[in-house]
């Protein structure tokens, strides 16, 4: 199983990487762009990395607003939950937590 979300994560990032470098080239020669929101939906689903690596080798989008706030909410929300996913104590915390809401509002 993390060798089937190991290989995700790279494609995801390869691909993110991939279409921002597409686009910086589209946007040098006046061709159609790749809409931001598929850009911010890839980083979403997994290729924040990608997209920040993209944004600072090929200079693009990284004074853009409200993108790049976007961009960087996205990667720290995979932050907290490779945290929460990687660190067992923080795990169990965030899940008391969310259990003690649920029950708030039974």
């Amino acid at each position: 199983m993390r060798t089937l979300i190991t290989v995700y994560i790279a494609l995801i990032n390869l691909v993110t990487f991939g279409l921002f470098w597409l686009d910086k080239r589209r946007s040098e020669t006046d061709r159609w762009r790749i809409p931001e929101r598929r850009l911010l939906n890839l980083a979403f689903m997994g290729g924040s990395l990608g997209a920040f690596i993209a944004g600072q080798v090929f200079r693009h989008k990284t004074k853009k607003q409200p993108f790049r706030r976007y961009l960087i909410i996205i990667g720290l929300f995979h932050i907290v939950f490779a945290m929460v996913l990687l660190v067992p104590d923080l795990r169990n915390f965030v899940c008391q937590k969310l259990m003690t809401i649920v029950k708030t509002l039974s």
